[in-house]
């Protein structure tokens, strides 16, 4: 019985969420009071949903954290008066209620994303509390129990912080708009689309599922449930067409969490950024353009390669979609996806705006035709899909305001700054080296947007204090976090491949690493070649390096994969590292000898692979002979 009306007030609270937040930007909400509805409304979702103890049902317990998510916030918004007229000095029911709040985002965050982040919210409290303890320049004064419920609780720098805040006014739009795509059935559209362009290429399945999840993952929010949502029917074609499961589980890994680096939505990170940088929400998409299209052509390379050494082949005719049909028959679901960006990019509405009417334009779009029309039953399950959605958004961003409130409390963030550039020894490249290690270790089991959080706010201020614009240190961290999601031993996005693939998670995790290979050093580019986001350059000197930067990662695949045209040679490999490492060279250096002898030893390899070598030396021979 108990588990029925957890599961109807469940229901219930996720459509009245989704609902406040599609007013908010009509008659906009005190700041105060979105993000203390949009948390507490959360929690009452996420305890009513997810059980105590994983396998278990909602049980009298989870009833009474729910109720205590109401009790708790509604205090804050019933007294705010009062609270604001003893500022710094709480009560005894300002602490109570506040240390309430604290262990039930911890708990929210435990049942909805897992223990990493939990575990990392404890260790910062325990370091604001014995800082004095603590030698060294970590070391602080300590600071009192009711001195940090009271930053974390009452004030906007802790847990109703600027992640929060984005949480409650951007992000969960774009995941209710995702909810409502879903609905209106365009994932399926993509998943066709992606059919009709890629199927009957060799390795088909594969660049099927690279296409989807370029497609969906922008608007998903999540690695993992982009993983879920196509890898279900992308993982079974490329088992069946001959790719090994941990291949199949390891392709859609990876380019499901480049998903999540596609624009315009990246999956919500782009706002969270341009709330911490203050860089405007378009700048940071047309930046973020270039370095997406490499990561998903790496991955392209990658499985195009596996197919030709394996000699696996397309799908099907009869299995294949046309191109002109599909768009024919589910083409008007793309212009919800074209107001969002005409919106944002040429009326330069807000993002909230600009989700707000998407999301309109896909229910009235949708209606256009009878297979993706929403009825009422289709439009409240979106709604509620929506809020679900957004649970490990909301969680992850609620406890990162804990861990930042700490870091903002006791001066933590400028003493990591000045260590890592210590570290770093002044130079860009070791500490861009040291923050690639620091990103690794803090965004180990964390949803897409709380590892960026994370590691910016640790560790980005190190680079800009070097010298490397904010813009580029910002998408460096970004991309460095989020790799953790296919990185071993934690690789959230692979586990969940190799759960769809039935394979080894550990297998899967390795492969994915693999593919994504030429990526770790990708973002090295952000700083060092600086056409590559676009901005302050010219059309030639943009396209020219995305070019040379393409060449270089598609040589250095063919020598991770040992394989071209055909099985490299020994020289070949060695060629092809030098090429890759000369071109790329001569882009830092800006020197153009360096890049054209970097390309002439990549086009003798691939005379070499291909033949034209050695009929160029038959013809060069006979011609020496005639006369």
């Amino acid at each position: 019985m108990l588990p029925r009306i957890a599961a109807v007030i469940a229901t219930l609270t996720a459509v009245a969420l989704s609902i406040i937040h599609l007013w908010h930007p009509l008659d906009p909400f005190d700041t105060w009071s979105i993000r203390l509805i949009h948390l507490s409304l959360g929690m009452v979702i996420a305890f009513l949903t997810y059980p105590m103890i994983k396998g278990k049902k909602i049980g009298v317990l989870d009833f009474l954290f729910a109720g205590l998510a109401i009790v708790v916030h509604a205090y804050v918004l019933i007294f705010m008066d009062d609270i604001i007229a003893r500022f710094a000095l709480p009560t005894t029911m300002d602490l109570v209620m506040g240390a309430i709040c604290i262990a039930l985002v911890l708990e929210m965050t435990r049942r909805v994303i897992g223990l990493p982040m939990v575990i990392i919210a404890i260790v910062a409290l325990l370091y604001a509390y014995f800082g004095e303890f603590i030698p060294g320049v970590l070391g602080h004064r300590g600071f009192s129990v009711s001195r940090i419920i009271d930053h974390l609780y009452l004030y906007l720098e802790g847990i109703f912080g600027v992640p929060i805040g984005v949480s409650a006014t951007f992000v969960i739009l774009f995941i209710i708009f995702g909810a409502f795509l879903q609905a209106t059935k365009t994932g399926d559209f993509m998943m066709n689309i992606a059919n009709s362009m890629a199927g009957e290429a060799r390795g088909g399945p594969a660049k099927i599922a690279v296409v989807a999840s370029g497609l969906f993952g922008s608007i998903s929010g999540s690695a993992v449930a982009n993983v879920a949502a196509t890898g279900a029917y992308t993982i079974p074609l490329m088992k069946r067409t001959g790719y090994k499961s941990h291949i199949a589980g390891a392709v859609e890994a990876v380019a499901s969490t480049g998903g999540q680096l596609m624009p315009p939505v990246m999956g919500a990170a782009a706002f969270v950024m341009a709330e911490l940088t203050g860089i405007a929400y378009l700048t940071i998409i047309v930046a973020a353009f270039l370095p997406a299209l490499l990561y998903f052509s790496t991955v392209q390379i990658a499985v195009h390669l596996i197919a030709v050494k394996t000699g696996l082949k397309g799908l099907n005719k009869d299995e294949i979609l046309s191109f002109k049909r599909v768009i024919i028959e589910g083409g008007h679901l793309v212009i919800p996806l074209v107001v969002l960006i005409y919106m944002l990019a040429v009326l330069r509405m807000s993002p909230m705006s600009a989700a707000f009417w998407s999301i309109v334009a896909a229910v009235i779009i949708s209606s256009l035709r009878k297979g993706s029309r929403m009825h009422p039953k289709a439009l409240i399950k979106a709604l509620e899909m929506g809020a679900k959605g957004a649970l490990s958004v909301i969680a992850a961003c609620a406890c990162a305001g804990i861990i930042i409130g700490v870091i903002t409390l006791t001066g933590l963030g400028l003493k990591l700054t000045s260590i890592i550039v210590d570290v770093g020894g002044g130079s860009v490249l070791l500490t861009l080296i040291v923050v690639s290690v620091a990103a690794y270790f803090l965004g180990m089991g964390l949803p897409t947007t709380a590892a960026y959080i994370i590691v910016a706010v640790l560790a980005a201020p190190a680079l800009i204090e070097l010298g490397v614009p904010v813009l580029a240190a910002h998408l460096f961290v970004f991309y460095r976090a989020i790799m953790s999601a296919i990185t071993p031993p934690v690789a959230l996005a692979s586990i969940a491949g190799a759960g769809v693939a039935e394979t080894d998670p550990m297998k899967t995790a390795v492969s994915g690493l693999k593919i994504a290979l030429p990526l770790v050093v990708l973002p090295f580019a952000f700083v060092f070649i600086p056409p590559i986001l676009i901005h302050g350059h010219g059309p030639v000197a943009v396209v020219g390096t995305f070019v040379v930067v393409l060449l270089s990662i598609l040589c250095f695949t063919c020598v991770v994969y040992n394989w071209g045209i055909k099985a490299l040679a020994p020289w070949e490999r060695i060629t092809l590292i030098v090429a890759a490492s000369g071109m790329i060279a001569g882009l830092i250096l800006e020197s153009v000898v360096t890049g054209i002898i970097a390309f002439v030893l990549g086009a003798i390899v691939y005379l070499s692979q291909s033949g034209q070598a050695k009929r160029i030396l038959q013809w060069r021979s006979a011609s020496v002979k005639k006369p």
